[in-house]
């Protein structure tokens, strides 16, 4: 199991990276929001592109905006695998092309309501599908327990797919929860992270 760590809810952002640079967590998930798509607005790219003074960990980047492709633009300079778009935004399609031409990772999300079917038309294209477990824009929230059979539809469309695309959880990732997800590759996490003492401990947790 791969842990992917959100600083959503960091209240020392730089400080948080430094910490999380030392644990063996994967990736660092960078959640980008407009106040539009979802209502909440993140840190803009003006502070996040110093990402690297903090941090040599590869990024997760999760767009929440109405309009991704500027977005995408700016985050493909970065250190990023993996750029992750909505399915319920109309650009999508555009979207996965222009991250493709960048040479990064394509990923699709979709909310807790949003049909599993819409992602179909993309299990043959993209690297990543993203379950939210909870609703997306706002940390701290708790897991949607209908999530788990959502993950266990998405690994069998996958199969049957012969798709090799990861499947990621983003949202209300604890311990107890993690222990539900054994058809899931990648677990995202926050706030059970960084309000812990020991951040390396609680990425081992996950892990177990």
């Amino acid at each position: 199991m791969k842990i992917s760590v959100s600083y959503l809810t960091s209240k020392d952002l730089e400080n948080d990276l430094r910490k999380l640079n030392v644990t063996n967590a994967d990736y660092i998930h960078v959640d980008v929001m407009d106040g539009k798509f979802v209502k909440n607005k993140s840190l803009p790219f003006k502070v996040i592109r110093n990402i690297h003074k903090y941090t040599n960990k590869r990024l997760d980047v999760h767009l929440m905006v109405k309009k991704p492709l500027k977005f995408i633009s700016d985050y493909a300079t970065l250190n990023t695998e993996f750029i992750t778009v909505h399915v319920e935004n109309k650009y999508v399609d555009k979207s996965l092309d222009l991250i493709e031409a960048y040479g990064i990772k394509t990923g699709i999300s979709l909310k807790p309501n949003t049909p599993l079917d819409v992602l179909d038309s993309y299990l043959d294209r993209v690297d990543l599908i993203l379950i939210m477990s909870v609703e997306p824009g706002r940390g701290g929230q708790e897991f949607i327990e209908d999530t788990i059979d959502r993950v266990k539809e998405v690994r069998k469309k996958l199969n049957e797919a012969k798709s090799k695309a990861l499947i990621s959880v983003d949202g209300g990732i604890n311990e107890e929860v993690a222990e539900k997800l054994k058809d899931a590759d990648i677990l995202v996490s926050g706030n059970y992270i960084l309000s812990s003492d020991d951040f390396q401990y609680q990425i081992y947790k996950l892990r177990k």
